[in-house]
Protein backbone atom coordinates (compact mmCIF):
# COMPACT_ATOMS: atom_id res chain seq x y z
CA UNK A 1 0.00 0.00 0.00
CA UNK A 2 2.98 2.18 0.56
CA UNK A 3 3.76 2.72 -3.11
CA UNK A 4 0.59 3.09 -4.86
CA UNK A 5 0.77 6.47 -4.39
CA UNK A 6 4.33 6.78 -5.70
CA UNK A 7 3.24 4.39 -8.39
CA UNK A 8 0.93 6.63 -9.95
CA UNK A 9 2.78 9.74 -9.30
CA UNK A 10 5.55 7.55 -11.09
CA UNK A 11 3.11 6.62 -14.16
CA UNK A 12 2.35 10.52 -13.96
CA UNK A 13 5.54 11.51 -14.70
CA UNK A 14 6.22 8.73 -16.97
CA UNK A 15 3.11 9.81 -19.55
CA UNK A 16 4.28 13.78 -19.39
CA UNK A 17 7.83 12.55 -19.89
CA UNK A 18 7.05 10.44 -22.47
CA UNK A 19 4.61 13.15 -24.56
CA UNK A 20 7.51 15.83 -24.82
CA UNK A 21 9.81 12.90 -25.98
CA UNK A 22 7.70 11.88 -29.09
CA UNK A 23 6.87 15.46 -30.37
CA UNK A 24 10.08 15.39 -32.40
CA UNK A 25 9.06 11.98 -33.72
CA UNK A 26 6.35 12.73 -36.00
CA UNK A 27 7.14 9.53 -37.82
CA UNK A 28 5.04 7.48 -34.87
CA UNK A 29 1.81 7.66 -35.64
CA UNK A 30 -1.04 5.60 -35.95
CA UNK A 31 -1.18 4.11 -39.37
CA UNK A 32 -5.15 3.29 -39.76
CA UNK A 33 -7.80 4.64 -38.06
CA UNK A 34 -8.94 3.21 -34.13
CA UNK A 35 -11.57 1.43 -33.55
CA UNK A 36 -14.73 2.01 -31.72
CA UNK A 37 -13.81 2.31 -27.95
CA UNK A 38 -16.17 0.00 -26.68
CA UNK A 39 -15.64 -2.84 -29.10
CA UNK A 40 -11.89 -3.05 -29.22
CA UNK A 41 -12.51 -2.79 -25.08
CA UNK A 42 -15.07 -5.90 -25.22
CA UNK A 43 -12.37 -7.52 -27.68
CA UNK A 44 -8.85 -6.98 -25.75
CA UNK A 45 -11.13 -7.61 -22.23
CA UNK A 46 -11.81 -10.91 -23.79
CA UNK A 47 -8.32 -11.65 -24.94
CA UNK A 48 -7.03 -10.26 -21.13
CA UNK A 49 -9.14 -12.13 -19.54
CA UNK A 50 -7.64 -15.36 -18.57
CA UNK A 51 -4.08 -13.85 -18.07
CA UNK A 52 -6.02 -11.25 -15.71
CA UNK A 53 -6.99 -14.33 -13.55
CA UNK A 54 -3.52 -15.55 -12.52
CA UNK A 55 -2.47 -12.30 -10.40
CA UNK A 56 -6.74 -13.23 -8.92
CA UNK A 57 -5.58 -16.72 -8.59
CA UNK A 58 -1.12 -15.46 -6.74
CA UNK A 59 -3.32 -12.62 -4.70
CA UNK A 60 -6.76 -13.81 -3.51
CA UNK A 61 -5.14 -17.18 -2.82
CA UNK A 62 -2.83 -15.82 -0.61
CA UNK A 63 -4.30 -12.97 1.07
CA UNK A 64 -7.50 -14.80 1.91
CA UNK A 65 -5.40 -17.39 3.59
CA UNK A 66 -6.12 -20.24 1.38
CA UNK A 67 -3.02 -20.78 0.67
CA UNK A 68 1.10 -19.65 1.16
CA UNK A 69 2.46 -17.89 -1.43
CA UNK A 70 4.31 -21.48 -2.51
CA UNK A 71 1.14 -23.20 -3.29
CA UNK A 72 -0.54 -20.29 -4.83
CA UNK A 73 2.93 -20.36 -7.14
CA UNK A 74 2.00 -23.83 -8.22
CA UNK A 75 -1.27 -23.96 -8.58
CA UNK A 76 -0.51 -20.79 -10.91
CA UNK A 77 1.49 -22.59 -12.71
CA UNK A 78 -1.22 -25.75 -13.04
CA UNK A 79 -3.20 -23.03 -14.45
CA UNK A 80 -1.14 -21.28 -16.70
CA UNK A 81 0.00 -24.32 -18.65
CA UNK A 82 -3.34 -25.23 -20.52
CA UNK A 83 -4.12 -21.59 -20.96
CA UNK A 84 -1.30 -21.00 -22.55
CA UNK A 85 -1.79 -23.67 -25.12
CA UNK A 86 -5.25 -23.96 -26.06
CA UNK A 87 -6.46 -20.05 -25.44
CA UNK A 88 -3.17 -18.39 -26.29
CA UNK A 89 -1.22 -21.08 -28.64
CA UNK A 90 1.66 -19.75 -27.77
CA UNK A 91 2.84 -23.11 -26.34
CA UNK A 92 2.56 -26.61 -27.07
CA UNK A 93 3.33 -30.16 -25.77
CA UNK A 94 6.40 -30.76 -27.38
CA UNK A 95 7.58 -27.09 -26.97
CA UNK A 96 6.78 -27.38 -22.82
CA UNK A 97 10.06 -29.52 -21.99
CA UNK A 98 11.78 -27.05 -23.41
CA UNK A 99 10.08 -24.28 -21.86
CA UNK A 100 10.25 -25.58 -18.40
CA UNK A 101 14.04 -26.37 -19.05
CA UNK A 102 14.36 -23.05 -20.30
CA UNK A 103 12.76 -21.67 -16.83
CA UNK A 104 14.81 -23.95 -14.65
CA UNK A 105 18.28 -22.70 -15.79
CA UNK A 106 17.23 -19.10 -15.73
CA UNK A 107 15.22 -19.42 -11.96
CA UNK A 108 18.37 -21.19 -10.82
CA UNK A 109 20.82 -18.99 -11.64
CA UNK A 110 17.97 -16.34 -9.92
CA UNK A 111 18.06 -19.03 -6.67
CA UNK A 112 22.18 -19.08 -6.32
CA UNK A 113 22.72 -15.51 -6.80
CA UNK A 114 20.33 -14.79 -4.18
CA UNK A 115 22.02 -17.52 -1.96
CA UNK A 116 25.18 -16.43 -2.33
CA UNK A 117 23.87 -12.82 -1.46
CA UNK A 118 22.44 -14.00 1.44
CA UNK A 119 25.63 -15.17 2.62
CA UNK A 120 27.00 -12.24 1.87
CA UNK A 121 24.14 -10.15 3.89
CA UNK A 122 24.59 -12.63 7.18
CA UNK A 123 28.03 -12.03 6.92
CA UNK A 124 27.76 -7.93 6.73
CA UNK A 125 25.70 -8.42 9.51
CA UNK A 126 27.71 -10.55 11.84
CA UNK A 127 30.61 -8.22 11.38
CA UNK A 128 28.28 -5.66 12.56
CA UNK A 129 28.47 -3.39 9.23
CA UNK A 130 25.08 -1.50 10.16
CA UNK A 131 26.59 0.26 13.06
CA UNK A 132 29.70 0.19 11.09
CA UNK A 133 27.63 2.16 8.02
CA UNK A 134 25.51 3.99 10.39
CA UNK A 135 28.52 5.28 11.83
CA UNK A 136 30.54 6.52 8.85
CA UNK A 137 27.01 7.97 7.52
CA UNK A 138 26.90 10.43 10.86
CA UNK A 139 30.99 11.31 10.16
CA UNK A 140 29.79 13.01 6.81
CA UNK A 141 27.07 14.37 8.25
CA UNK A 142 23.90 14.43 11.42
CA UNK A 143 21.59 16.23 9.31
CA UNK A 144 18.40 14.15 8.48
CA UNK A 145 18.60 15.69 4.85
CA UNK A 146 22.15 14.79 4.10
CA UNK A 147 21.65 10.88 5.68
CA UNK A 148 18.58 10.56 3.58
CA UNK A 149 20.49 11.43 0.20
CA UNK A 150 23.44 9.34 1.27
CA UNK A 151 20.56 6.23 1.96
CA UNK A 152 19.13 6.59 -1.32
CA UNK A 153 22.66 7.06 -3.36
CA UNK A 154 23.79 3.85 -1.67
CA UNK A 155 20.91 2.14 -2.53
CA UNK A 156 20.84 3.40 -6.31
CA UNK A 157 24.85 1.63 -6.54
CA UNK A 158 23.18 -1.12 -4.90
CA UNK A 159 20.32 -1.50 -7.34
CA UNK A 160 23.09 -0.80 -10.34
CA UNK A 161 25.33 -3.67 -9.49
CA UNK A 162 22.46 -6.26 -8.74
CA UNK A 163 19.20 -7.19 -9.67
CA UNK A 164 16.49 -5.90 -7.31
CA UNK A 165 15.41 -9.10 -5.17
CA UNK A 166 19.38 -9.01 -4.41
CA UNK A 167 19.52 -5.47 -4.05
CA UNK A 168 16.93 -5.51 -1.48
CA UNK A 169 17.86 -8.68 0.77
CA UNK A 170 21.77 -6.81 0.86
CA UNK A 171 20.14 -3.24 1.52
CA UNK A 172 17.26 -3.67 4.03
CA UNK A 173 19.15 -4.87 6.74
CA UNK A 174 22.53 -2.17 6.48
CA UNK A 175 20.63 0.80 5.65
CA UNK A 176 16.85 0.38 7.64
CA UNK A 177 18.64 1.07 11.47
CA UNK A 178 20.67 4.37 9.71
CA UNK A 179 17.08 5.34 8.31
CA UNK A 180 14.57 4.77 12.03
CA UNK A 181 17.70 6.65 13.58
CA UNK A 182 16.44 10.04 11.44
CA UNK A 183 13.00 8.77 12.13
CA UNK A 184 11.99 7.24 8.99
CA UNK A 185 8.97 4.93 9.68
CA UNK A 186 9.82 1.47 8.18
CA UNK A 187 6.84 1.55 6.16
CA UNK A 188 8.28 5.08 4.34
CA UNK A 189 11.71 3.17 4.31
CA UNK A 190 9.78 -0.11 2.61
CA UNK A 191 8.37 2.32 -0.01
CA UNK A 192 11.51 4.13 -1.07
CA UNK A 193 13.63 1.28 -1.36
CA UNK A 194 10.56 -0.34 -3.73
CA UNK A 195 11.12 3.09 -5.83
CA UNK A 196 14.83 2.89 -5.43
CA UNK A 197 15.35 -0.87 -6.51
CA UNK A 198 12.34 -0.25 -9.34
CA UNK A 199 14.52 2.20 -10.94
CA UNK A 200 17.59 0.02 -10.32
CA UNK A 201 16.02 -2.42 -12.91
CA UNK A 202 16.62 0.19 -15.64
CA UNK A 203 19.58 1.98 -14.74
CA UNK A 204 22.79 0.54 -16.32
CA UNK A 205 25.30 -1.86 -16.04
CA UNK A 206 22.60 -4.50 -14.46
CA UNK A 207 19.39 -3.21 -15.60
CA UNK A 208 17.41 -6.54 -16.28
CA UNK A 209 13.83 -4.77 -17.40
CA UNK A 210 16.07 -2.47 -19.67
CA UNK A 211 17.81 -5.69 -21.51
CA UNK A 212 14.44 -7.55 -21.48
CA UNK A 213 12.96 -4.36 -23.49
CA UNK A 214 16.13 -4.11 -26.16
CA UNK A 215 15.06 -7.97 -26.44
CA UNK A 216 11.34 -8.06 -26.72
CA UNK A 217 11.55 -5.30 -29.43
CA UNK A 218 14.79 -6.03 -31.02
CA UNK A 219 16.39 -2.67 -30.25
CA UNK A 220 20.10 -2.38 -29.39
CA UNK A 221 20.15 -1.74 -25.75
CA UNK A 222 22.85 1.34 -26.92
CA UNK A 223 19.87 2.80 -28.49
CA UNK A 224 17.82 2.53 -25.78
CA UNK A 225 20.34 4.53 -23.27
CA UNK A 226 19.49 8.11 -23.93
CA UNK A 227 15.85 8.52 -23.63
CA UNK A 228 15.99 5.61 -20.81
CA UNK A 229 18.44 8.41 -18.94
CA UNK A 230 16.06 11.05 -19.78
CA UNK A 231 13.03 8.77 -18.05
CA UNK A 232 15.48 8.30 -15.21
CA UNK A 233 16.11 11.89 -14.93
CA UNK A 234 12.87 13.59 -15.21
CA UNK A 235 10.55 10.54 -13.91
CA UNK A 236 12.23 8.58 -11.19
CA UNK A 237 14.12 11.10 -9.66
CA UNK A 238 11.57 13.14 -9.16
CA UNK A 239 9.08 10.59 -7.65
CA UNK A 240 12.09 9.24 -5.29
CA UNK A 241 12.94 12.53 -3.77
CA UNK A 242 8.87 13.42 -3.52
CA UNK A 243 8.73 9.52 -1.71
CA UNK A 244 11.80 9.97 0.40
CA UNK A 245 10.53 13.87 1.75
CA UNK A 246 7.01 13.36 2.18
CA UNK A 247 6.28 10.58 4.00
CA UNK A 248 2.94 11.27 4.00
CA UNK A 249 2.47 9.59 0.27
CA UNK A 250 3.91 6.44 1.38
CA UNK A 251 2.19 6.40 5.34
CA UNK A 252 -1.34 7.71 4.30
CA UNK A 253 -3.04 4.60 2.31
CA UNK A 254 -1.10 2.22 5.50
CA UNK A 255 -2.77 4.69 7.87
CA UNK A 256 -6.06 5.02 6.40
CA UNK A 257 -6.45 1.42 5.52
CA UNK A 258 -4.74 -0.19 8.55
CA UNK A 259 -5.88 2.78 11.30
CA UNK A 260 -2.39 2.92 12.51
Amino acid sequence: MSTVIPAIILISLLIITNQFMLRKHNDIILKDRPSPFLPTLGMQGRLAGPALMMPIIILGGIYGGIMTPTEAAGIAVVYAIPIAIYFYRGLTWKTLATTIQTSGVTIGVVMAMIFMVLIVSDNLIAQGAPALAKQMVYSVSENPIVILLMINVVMILIGMLMDDISGLLLATPILLPIAQSVGMDPIHFAAVIGVNLGMANITPPTAPLLYLGAQVCDVPVARMLWPTLIFIVFAWLPTLLLTTFIPELALFLPDLLLGR
